[in-house]
C-alpha cells in the first residue's frame, strides 16, 4: 500500500510539472508568436520567400499553442472531459507543428543558402509565388500523414479515453507509419547540416576580412539556431520509438519540443534587418542585403 501510494504521489507531481511547462509554453508562445505574425504580415507582407516561410511557421507554431490548454487540463487533474475525437486532432495539432517546422525551418535555410552560395542562378526560383506553393504542399503532406497516425492513436486509447489520452502504447509505436517522423526529420537535418557548412564556406572564402556583407554574423546565427532547434527539440522526441529508455521519457520529450515554439520569434528577428522598424525602412535594408548577397559572385 505503501509503495502504491507513494508511485501515485510520484506521477502525480510529475503530471503538475508537466501542466506547468505546457502552461508556460502556452502563456510565452501564445503572445510571441502572435506578435511576430502581426510584424511579418503588416510590416514584411509576404514580399520574399524568407516571409512566406517564416509567416507558416509562425501559424503552425499558433496552433501548437491552441493545442496546449486541453493537454494542461489533462495534466492537472488526469480527466480528459472531451471525446476520443478531439483528443486524437488535439494530439496531431501537437505532432504536426514538429514536422511543419521542421520542414519550414529547412527552407528557411535552403532559402537561404541560395541567397548567399548561388545569389544570380536561383533568383528564378526565390519568389513569393513558388514559396507559397512549397508551403501549400507541406501542409498538405502533414495532413496526409495525420490519416495513417489517427486510425493507429485511436486503436491505442481505451474505451476509458479520461485516463489515456495523449498517450500511445507501445505495440502501436511499431507501425511502420511510426518512422515518417524520424526519417523526416533525419532528412531536414541532413539538408541544415549540409546548408549550414557551404554558406559558411562561402562566407569564409568571399568574405573574410572585408565589410561587404554587414549582416554575416546574422545570417550565421540563423543557421546555428536552426541547428539547435532540430538536435534540442525535434530529434530527442522523434527517437523515442527505437529506445525504451526514451519511451519512458515520451512525456517530457514531448515537453521539450513545445519549447521551440517560443525560440522561433529569434529566427525572425536574425532573419531580417530592422525587423522591428517600419515597412519601407526594411525593404530598403533587404534591397541592400540583396545587392551585397550579389556582390558575393
Amino acid at each position: 500500500m505503501s509503495n502504491s501510494t507513494l508511485l501515485y504521489g510520484d506521477k502525480e507531481l510529475k503530471n503538475w510539472i508537466y501542466a506547468l511547462v505546457f502552461g508556460s509554453v502556452m502563456a510565452l508562445g501564445l503572445p510571441l508568436n502572435a506578435v511576430s505574425l502581426w510584424i511579418l504580415l503588416r510590416r514584411h507582407r509576404l514580399k520574399s520567400p524568407s516571409a512566406v516561410f517564416m509567416v507558416n511557421l509562425a501559424i503552425s507554431d499558433l496552433l501548437l499553442v491552441i493545442s496546449l490548454p486541453m493537454r494542461v487540463y489533462f495534466y492537472a487533474t488526469g480527466k480528459w472531459p472531451l471525446t476520443s475525437m478531439a483528443c486524437i486532432w488535439i494530439t496531431m495539432l501537437f505532432h504536426n507543428n514538429i514536422r511543419s517546422s521542421s520542414i519550414f525551418i529547412t527552407f528557411i535555410s535552403v532559402d537561404r543558402l541560395l541567397a548567399v552560395v548561388y545569389p544570380l542562378r536561383s533568383r528564378h526560383l526565390r519568389n513569393p509565388t513558388n514559396a507559397s506553393k512549397a508551403s501549400a504542399l507541406i501542409w498538405l503532406f502533414v495532413v496526409l500523414l495525420n490519416i495513417p497516425e489517427s486510425i493507429i492513436f485511436s486503436r491505442s486509447l481505451d474505451k476509458r479515453n479520461d485516463t489515456t489520452c495523449f498517450e500511445f502504447r507501445g505495440s502501436d509505436l511499431t507501425e511502420i507509419s511510426a518512422y515518417f517522423q524520424p526519417v523526416l526529420v533525419f532528412t531536414m537535418l541532413a539538408v541544415n547540416i549540409v546548408s549550414t557548412v557551404l554558406v559558411s564556406w562561402t562566407l569564409s572564402r568571399h568574405l573574410n576580412g572585408t565589410p561587404r556583407f554587414n549582416n554575416k554574423v546574422n545570417v550565421m546565427v540563423i543557421f546555428a539556431m536552426n541547428l539547435m532547434m532540430f538536435t534540442v527539440f525535434f530529434l530527442p522526441v522523434s527517437l523515442v520509438i527505437f529506445s525504451e529508455v526514451l519511451k519512458k521519457a515520451s512525456t517530457p520529450l514531448l515537453c521539450l519540443a513545445s519549447v521551440n515554439c517560443c525560440l522561433d520569434p529569434l529566427l525572425y528577428y536574425f532573419s531580417f534587418d530592422g525587423f522591428w522598424k517600419k515597412k519601407e525602412d526594411a525593404d530598403t535594408s533587404n534591397q541592400n542585403i540583396g545587392q551585397q548577397s550579389l556582390n558575393l559572385t
